[in-house]
């Protein structure tokens, strides 16, 4: 996606806010140029799939692009699962897949995989805000909708998988959506971006630097203070009451346009990352 967007728009630097599984489908934050250093902030933001896995039958992917490795009948109910939910929310020990991006040894365990090996992978603390089943189709091998908030480094097909073991089987996702980083959501454009026809006119489909970030409070300043901002000066201000010690700040002018992220240091506000 992001060679995809380089050749779009016709810019080297590109950057992405969290990568999806091959199968998945739905939001991915894509930055460009300058702004590619504001995605830090967008990385750790909650995150939110819509999920379907089919119970009874895994996978070595934990996904449909696997091959199946074990088959075994779980008619349980609706209410069988969500009696084990509760234990999945909050922060949780979480062993990625083996199928994964995650480095072991300096090289990624999908890398491992293609080559047939398995190695220990160490079990991450990760956490789930929460978790809702959303749709049920029973049988001997139930179809289960589940919603998922959670936050950076999470998997949900290994959270399916998880949730099947509680009930004393396997699980596999047979699809996968990310609708939500953050506040920004699937589907959301400017209301006065191009038509998909008019592609050479790239920067009206952008949300702005502000707008990507609207998950940080802002703050608006006068022209004095957007000056100072510009040459990275660090600001005493009464706006750090209102911040916890080492949150960020969006600083804004009038006309809404960032112009840096500032970080609270006791009764200062220091430069982040500064626009020009």
């Amino acid at each position: 996606m992001v060679a995809a967007v380089r050749r779009a728009v016709g810019i080297r630097k590109v950057g992405h806010a969290g990568t999806l599984d091959p199968m998945a489908t739905g939001a991915l934050v894509v930055a460009v140029g300058r702004v590619t250093r504001l995605i830090r902030f967008i990385q750790p933001l909650p995150k939110e799939y819509l999920a379907r896995a089919r119970f009874g039958v895994a996978t070595d992917t934990l996904d449909a692009d696997g091959q199946e490795v074990s088959t075994k009948e779980m008619p349980v109910s609706q209410v069988d699962v969500g009696s084990v939910l509760g234990s999945f929310v909050g922060e949780i020990s979480q062993t990625p897949p083996m199928v994964s991006a995650v480095k072991i040894g300096g090289r990624r365990l999908y890398e491992l995989a293609r080559e047939g090996k398995e190695v220990e992978r160490p079990a991450r603390q990760v956490t789930v805000h929460s978790l809702e089943v959303t749709s049920f189709e029973e049988g001997r091998y139930p179809l289960v909708g589940l919603r998922v908030v959670c936050g950076k480094g999470v998997y949900v097909r290994s959270l399916a998988d998880d949730i099947a073991m509680a009930l004393g089987g396997r699980a596999h996702l047979v699809a996968l959506r990310r609708t939500r980083v953050g506040s920004l959501a699937v589907g959301e454009v400017p209301a006065s971006g191009p038509g998909p026809e008019d592609l050479g006119h790239w920067e009206g489909w952008m949300l702005s630097p502000a707008e990507g970030l609207a998950d940080l409070p802002g703050w608006t300043v006068a022209e004095e203070t957007v000056e100072q901002v510009r040459n990275g000066r660090r600001i005493p201000s009464d706006q750090t009451r209102g911040l916890s010690e080492g949150s960020y700040l969006r600083i804004l002018d009038d006309a809404g346009r960032l112009w840096g992220v500032y970080r609270r240091r006791g009764t200062l506000l220091i430069p982040e990352v500064v626009l020009n």
